[in-house]
């Protein structure tokens, strides 16, 4: 289909599209800084400013103290792999849900080989509920983390994280908090919620670009970093400093996507988590409704009532989730995701291990008229396969 115009619903891979001044600050930052940390040239220190600002406004954001205890990674699988490697020893347990995505459970899998690690799934129920008591039924004596998804990636479900927060304090455990498909979408409260470590992207809801991420730190906790190297401090000592945010993040940073990063945040502040989230919910309402009435569909996940993000999965009889996706994108420009979305443990759950699942995430940008038409070309394709 020649010259159509794209109707974007992967945001919950990436989204898009970006705010102008996003864009411009990355441009601006190639044009007037350099390497941070590791000059004291004016176009250094304007490096140094722009991740220092980035940090203030995700602290402001989730309600961190010091912003210091944000450490910037490339992504959310970095920074998992930065809490659950750094903090795990040989011998400890981990609670965990069978929604997590591929970038905690793999995790969780190699240290079960190689640091004895024991890990127990709570189970979801086919909606993607956990219930706090058989989280907490879960946890030993040697449990040490809580490692949860905030919002399901498949399912939409949003986790009751502030009850696990209670009852991880309780039992004095510390919890992860997964917050791929929730930073920049739900209000979130470290210290409110008893989160230990937060993981988040950039480039979804914060609407940064790719390649940008963090992990919150709690004061209280010291990670081993992933990667050791230079960091522009103490390069006397051949140990990695333990000052924060160095000690976390060895080598040049990505200054130019934390620049766009902090505009991203900039933009969320201003308009705020809780008008991005009602705007979402109304579209994720308009498509869920719209979607359920398409003969032969089957939507997945929680109702419309239910309180979760902007992702709406769904199946379609007779009709491969791959062949649907491609019809979509090739004869009605629509932009959906299928596939397994690097949660089998999920797709267990929803029952959908034998054929994986359409994922339609609309965002912020996203427009009443594009989820009609969405709705629209799916009973189409439906019609149209029924009469083969």
């Amino acid at each position: 289909m020649e010259n159509k115009t794209l109707i974007y619903m992967d945001n919950a891979a990436t989204s898009w599209p970006k705010p102008p001044q996003v864009i411009e600050a990355m441009e601006r930052c190639m044009r007037e800084s350099a390497n941070p940390g590791r000059g004291g040239h004016e176009m250094s220190v304007r490096a140094s400013r722009i991740l220092f600002e980035a940090r203030r406004l995700l602290a402001q954001l989730f309600r961190i103290a010091n912003p210091n205890d944000i450490a910037f990674t490339l992504n959310t699988t970095h920074a998992l792999n930065l809490a659950l490697q750094g903090w795990l020893k040989p011998g400890d347990h981990v609670v965990a849900t069978t929604l997590e995505h591929n970038s905690i459970r793999r995790p969780l899998e190699a240290l079960k080989r190689k640091r004895g690690v024991r890990v127990t799934y709570v189970p979801a129920n086919r909606q993607g509920f956990v219930h706090p008591r058989q989280l907490a039924e879960a946890i030993g004596p040697d449990t040490r983390l809580i490692a949860v998804t905030h919002s399901s990636n498949l399912l939409g479900t949003v986790l009751p994280v502030e009850e696990f927060g209670k009852i991880a304090r309780a039992k004095g455990v510390r919890m992860l908090v997964d917050a791929a498909q929730s930073a920049g979408v739900l209000d979130i409260d470290v210290e409110a919620m008893g989160i230990d470590l937060l993981a988040f992207p950039g480039h979804k809801g914060l609407l940064g670009p790719q390649g940008t991420g963090g992990l919150y730190i709690h004061p209280g906790m010291d990670l081993e970093p992933l990667m050791l190297g230079g960091t522009g401090s103490r390069s006397e000592s051949p140990e990695q400093p333990d000052v924060r945010p160095d000690r976390y993040e060895a080598g040049t940073p990505n200054t130019v996507g934390v620049a766009g990063l902090a505009e991203g945040v900039r933009y969320v502040l201003a308009e705020t988590t809780g008008k991005i989230h009602a705007r979402e919910r109304r579209l994720t309402r308009q498509l869920l409704e719209g979607l359920s009435e398409v003969p032969g569909v089957t939507v997945l996940g929680p109702g419309p009532d239910a309180e979760r993000t902007a992702i709406v999965s769904f199946v379609m009889d007779g009709v491969d989730p791959s062949e649907l996706a491609f019809i979509l994108d090739q004869q009605f420009g629509i932009a959906v995701r299928s596939g397994f979305h690097c949660t089998p443990l999920g797709h267990e759950t929803a029952g959908t291990t034998d054929t994986g699942a359409v994922r339609a995430s609309p965002g912020y940008f996203t427009q009443e008229s594009e989820i009609v038409q969405v709705i629209d070309a799916v009973r189409e394709i439906g019609a149209a396969f029924r009469t083969i």
